[in-house]
């Protein structure tokens, strides 16, 4: 505990250590945006907060999350990793963003065998204050962008060897609120927009340097944001395709290409994006994010930490964004996620592997009957066992051939009369 409250004071003084060090990136940041050329198609559609990312593993990976989706954060990255995460989950949710503009957050999200479920939001508000030509104000109030999500997806053919393949849809509302002012009807600013998330997530093991019981490569698919246009503009129609690797338990890398969508005009859409991440296991309550996301001349660099005490884990991202305004951003995301338990999930998996190693033991000692007794109870836990299956199929064939050798043993020799 003393150890986790440590590193509670690292994390939380690496933030302002690393924003007194940003001081001396700007002329560098502003150079590499300056070489990198600007996108002609950029800041067309509405409802840009859905471009925002909420923070946590999502944001401190640079968004290249399509693919690694593994908390909640996966609520803006990908709808099909739902029914593969561990842990039922309820996350909160705050990010500052530019001058006094916040965006609050929270998703819940939980898992029963194959089919998962999620639940979650997020508000983009701005106090507003306008005022007329002779400083006489006109009116006070929030502009504000709300967002109200409902995940589904489902893992067909799981396996020990590969994961599945998972498809999920998040079905989206979206609402702006826009402050009333004095003399002018701004009633007609204010907006309902309902749009869909799709994907696709699959993992298995590909290059892998360290064994362990979980999956190092995943391939995903998303399109988000997807539907009709809002007050005759179009949403922030976004199709992503990323890649996840973990070399070593401990490490794992992600790559997202992403292809803005201009529904109303795809001429106009914007150009490619570009994003990379990294997250390494410090200790098993520790671990370290990074990632670089470049849209057009719009690079967006974000550096984080995670850590768990008991049951929650708190995720600070620091992020330097030039990605929604002309000048380098500063801005800090804070989750907190409370990790609910697995529903069992992990006593099941403890008690398959003891009965699949009994039934190793067992065979070893000669005893087939016991080893086949064993691997049957381990896939009547498991059907999704296969060490069991393989290994059960290769003893019944071992006792089907030393049965057959013991019945012709007992035939009597025929004799000529």
């Amino acid at each position: 505990m003393r150890r986790q409250l440590f590193l509670l004071g690292l994390v939380l003084g690496f933030v302002p250590a690393f924003d007194a060090g940003a001081q001396l990136i700007p002329d560098a940041y502003q150079a590499v945006s300056s070489f990198l050329n600007p996108d002609p198609h950029a800041g067309l559609t509405t409802f840009r907060s859905l471009l925002i990312p909420m923070g946590g593993l999502a944001e401190g990976m640079g968004t290249a999350y399509t693919a690694v989706a593994k908390d909640s954060s996966y609520f803006e990255a990908n709808p099909a990793a739902s029914s593969s995460l561990d842990y039922t989950e309820l996350a909160v949710y705050h990010n500052n963003w530019i001058a006094d503009t916040r965006i609050e957050g929270a998703v819940y999200t939980i898992r029963w065998h194959d089919i998962g479920f999620g639940v979650g939001g997020k508000w983009l508000y701005l106090p507003f204050t306008a005022y007329d030509d002779f400083g006489g104000r006109t009116g006070t109030g929030y502009y504000s962008e709300a967002m109200m999500g409902f995940n589904i997806s489902y893992n067909f053919m799981p396996g020990y060897y590969f994961n599945g393949l998972a498809f999920g849809a998040t079905g989206k509302l979206a609402y702006r609120s826009v402050p009333l002012l004095k003399n002018v009807d701004t009633s007609g600013q204010n907006a309902l927009a309902y749009m869909v998330d799709t994907g696709f997530l699959t993992r298995f093991n590909f290059l892998k340097l360290e064994s362990w019981r979980g999956k190092n490569f995943s391939i995903g698919l998303a399109v988000k944001n997807l539907g009709p246009p809002v007050l005759g503009d179009p949403l922030p129609t976004v199709a992503s395709f990323g890649l996840g690797y973990s070399p070593f338990r401990a490490m794992v890398f992600s790559l997202d290409v992403s292809k803005p969508i201009n529904l109303l005009d795809p001429a106009k859409s914007e150009g490619f994006a570009f994003a990379g991440g990294a997250l390494v296991d410090v200790t098993k309550f520790f671990r370290l994010q990074g990632g670089l996301l470049i849209k057009g001349g719009n690079p967006r660099i974000t550096v984080g930490s995670s850590f768990d005490i008991e049951l929650v884990r708190l995720s600070v991202n620091y992020t330097l964004d030039l990605t929604t305004q002309l000048s380098p951003l500063n801005r800090i995301s804070i989750q907190a996620s409370f990790l609910l338990g697995d529903l069992g999930r992990a006593e099941l998996a403890k008690k398959v592997d003891s009965l699949y190693l009994s039934g190793l033991e067992a065979y070893a000692q000669g005893s087939t009957a016991s080893a086949i007794a064993f691997w049957t109870q381990a896939l009547e836990v498991d059907p999704t066992f296969d060490p069991a299956r393989e290994s059960l199929r290769a003893a019944q064939g071992s006792a089907d051939l030393q049965a057959t050798m013991e019945s012709l043993q007992q035939l009597e020799p025929q004799t000529g009369k």
